[in-house]
């Protein structure tokens, strides 16, 4: 932990605060302490929210489309006592759920929203993405190896969904394939066979032949780079977000072949999908 972590951690330990994170997951044995405060929805709500409502409007002066982090936190999150050293011990406090929804759609006019819906997600935070109609997400390299879960394979992915390689917690996708076993491996190239020869393009494929309203894909997959290229490792609070973007990078080659697969999967501007 590094002098303003921890300075941080005293002035909330000092008063007795929570701070925020989730417990024990795929990510980490011990879950993830993030070291932040929790938001007081109580003040919140007696502003009709309006900071989120300022906030989210600056946002879109710049974005199209915002991706709700840890969307499952709106309808309950992990709080943790500010002297716990990991996040194992907590609790799930309920979060202001469809009411701030209600008010952010009241007041932009629409929900311009990715609900990052990964993780251990109840029937609640189905429910609540779904009554607002907000774009879930899928990650490929969940369908096959690591942390699996069917739901993210292509054949039962929904339209009204964002679909991704992988995120940027993820490894890259060179190097998520170093560390599948070998029944994982099998699985995967059962399902899908190689047809370019690099596992990074095989996914990116996937992704943008999906029925996925949304494909997305990390520069370091477009760049086949493998795990040095990895931007972060969650629960381990240094040593990330340390890889950097060289516009040489992306060729025309690789633009090229982009624009071939946005065009043959129909996902370019004025095409149906």
């Amino acid at each position: 932990m590094n002098p303003p972590q921890q300075a941080n951690l005293l002035f909330w330990q000092e008063f007795n605060l929570t701070l925020s994170g989730v417990p024990p997951d795929y990510f980490s044995a011990t879950g993830q302490l993030w070291g932040n405060p929790l938001y007081d929805w109580e003040a919140h709500r007696s502003t009709s929210y309006a900071w989120w409502t300022a906030r989210l409007r600056a946002a879109l002066r710049q974005v199209d489309l915002i991706r709700l982090d840890h969307f499952r936190g709106f309808e309950a999150y992990w709080e943790v006592p500010a002297d716990s050293p990991t996040a194992e011990v907590g609790r799930w406090v309920k979060g202001p759920g469809a009411e701030l929804f209600r008010v952010l759609r009241d007041a932009l006019g629409r929900l311009p929203f990715i609900a990052e819906d990964l993780g251990v997600i109840t029937p609640e935070v189905q429910n609540l993405r779904r009554q607002f109609n907000l774009p879930g997400m899928c990650i490929l390299q969940f369908a096959f190896g690591g942390a699996r879960e069917d739901r993210f394979l292509p054949h039962r992915q929904e339209r009204n969904t964002v679909v991704y390689t992988g995120t940027h917690d993820n490894d890259t996708t060179h190097g998520w394939n170093q560390s599948l076993t070998e029944s994982e491996r099998h699985f995967f190239r059962s399902y899908a066979p190689s047809t370019d020869g690099d596992v990074a393009w095989d996914l990116i494929r996937m992704a943008w032949a999906s029925v996925a309203d949304y494909a997305i894909a990390p520069l370091q997959d477009v760049l086949s780079l493998g795990t040095q290229a990895r931007m972060n490792l969650p629960g381990y609070p240094s040593g990330n977000w340390r890889w950097r973007f060289r516009a040489e990078l992306l060729t025309d080659n690789l633009l090229d072949r982009l624009a071939r697969f946005t065009e043959l999967y129909e996902r370019a501007p004025g095409m149906s999908h």
